[in-house]
């Protein structure tokens, strides 16, 4: 199992499950082995030769336990190949100049240079006021946020495969 892949997620209300999902079934269409489980599924890494790690973001801040999944695994992250994938702004336009630039929460920069992932990149997210508590409606009112689905499915299959190209993996007819 030395090319079997994890793709993991920390998800609220599940947009972020769907683009681990979707990465996922790029392995899959490519035939290269892959899990892919909610992040506090994940118990030890030694079965992955690389790990692809998504966390939905809120208020500018990574998911609880994908930042302890962080702290918990450093050592084993950073002898394979990972990626990270954060979610959550909505709006149209490149996510990451929506955010002026962030890629990570300020919080996790410590843990990221001990991993040194391949590459880290945002995807929009999804904004369904009816998945909201009275708080996050009240926040996302003030911030005037962009109600709806902007999940870019292209540039989350291009991203997939650009890291199938990087591992250059050869396709298992059957895993």
């Amino acid at each position: 199992m030395k090319d079997r892949i994890l793709v993991t997620y920390a998800s609220k209300h599940g947009a972020t499950k769907e683009i681990a999902e979707e990465i996922a079934d790029v392995f899959i269409e490519n035939y290269i082995p892959v899990d892919v489980l909610p992040i506090n599924e994940v118990d030890n890494l030694v079965d992955y030769s690389a790990v692809i790690i998504g966390s939905a973001v809120y208020i500018g801040q990574w998911r609880k336990e994908a930042v302890q999944f962080l702290k918990r695994n450093s050592v084993a992250l950073a002898a394979r190949p990972t990626w990270l994938f954060s979610t959550g702004p909505t709006g149209e336009g490149d996510p990451v100049e929506l955010l002026d630039g962030w890629r990570y929460p300020k919080a996790i920069k410590p843990m990221i240079e001990r991993i040194e992932p391949r590459d880290i990149t945002v995807f929009h997210g999804v904004l369904d006021v009816d998945d909201l508590n009275f708080l996050e409606r009240y926040m996302v009112k003030n911030i005037n946020a962009a109600i709806g689905d902007y999940r870019d499915w292209d540039a989350i299959d291009a991203w997939a495969e650009s890291i199938i190209t990087e591992l250059d993996i050869k396709p298992h007819k059957e895993f």
